[in-house]
């Protein structure tokens, strides 16, 4: 059975990093959630915005798929650009509508995790003093909801580019927020910190850029696969990254990759065709 995971939050969970600035993950263990379906995992995985890019789960799940031999992950994008806590209460739209995603998921999969990255938009006018009380009832709510057991929460740091320049300027009481994340998470159970020290941001001051994007997900990894608070970056990210990208791909791979293309007007029926029959030569 598929082991799937819960994307919530906003727009750093959602990715925003450009599709351009990295090499393109393509595992057919990958799975994401499309209209209550799994299928083969293709950026952006959470399309909130059209300006939706690179996110943090593609590098989780291609580690996942490093650390286990067999099986599948699927990946269930619910976070939404620039929306507060008050949003996610569980009566409000965001909270139901990932519910509901998340139960269509439970038909064909074992929920194993809740991936939470929010707070930019909650980091100013004092806003991070009740935090710690509205993120306890969305996640508590939420494992009722779901008839959950103790499963693993893993909830990230806001980056520290924030408060200075473009989009980001405003978030200045990022450190306040952060000390109430650090602070949940050792108090929940099971529940655990992801830093986001020393990533680094889109041209806009806000959002994460792909290449840490990627960094990004490999220390959510760490921390549910270990069970621990990551508190500092992961030693030789850069090297770990690397390893991941060039993990050989499968004749399904291969193809769908150049299925992708061809769909795209990116190469020719006949450049798709000679494509083809060198990866299916390669594989004989």
């Amino acid at each position: 059975m598929i082991q799937s995971v819960l994307m919530l939050g906003q727009s750093n969970m959602a990715g925003r990093g450009f599709l351009d600035e990295v090499p393109m993950i393509i595992n057919e263990r990958i799975q994401m959630l499309r209209n209550g379906r799994w299928q083969m995992m293709m950026e952006p995985v959470n399309y909130d915005r059209p300006v939706a890019g690179v996110g943090l789960t593609g590098s989780f799940a291609q580690q996942w798929c490093q650390t286990n031999d067999t099986g599948s992950i699927g990946l269930i994008p619910c976070a939404e650009g620039g929306s507060t806590i008050d949003e996610w209460a569980p009566d409000g739209i965001l909270f139901r509508h990932a519910v509901i995603q998340a139960k269509f998921a439970m038909e064909t999969s074992e929920l194993t995790a809740i991936l939470w990255h929010q707070g930019e938009s909650d980091s100013y006018n004092g806003k991070y003093i009740d935090y710690y009380e509205k993120l306890h009832v969305i996640i508590e709510t939420l494992k009722k909801e779901l008839h959950l057991g103790d499963i693993p929460i893993i909830i990230g740091g806001l980056p520290d580019f924030l408060g200075k320049t473009g989009f980001g300027q405003n978030c200045v009481e990022y450190q306040q927020i952060n000390e109430v994340l650090v602070k949940f998470a050792k108090e929940q159970e099971n529940c655990y910190f992801v830093t986001a020290v020393g990533l680094t941001a889109n041209p806009d001051g806000i959002h994460i850029n792909a290449t840490s994007q990627r960094k990004f997900g490999l220390r959510y990894f760490e921390a549910f696969d270990k069970k621990r608070h990551v508190l500092n970056p992961l030693k030789d990210e850069d090297t770990l990254i690397q390893m991941l990208m060039d993990r050989t791909q499968t004749e399904n791979e291969r193809m769908y990759s150049i299925s992708m293309e061809f769909a795209l007007g990116s190469i020719t029926y006949e450049d798709f065709v000679t494509k083809a029959t060198l990866i299916h030569q390669t594989n004989e």
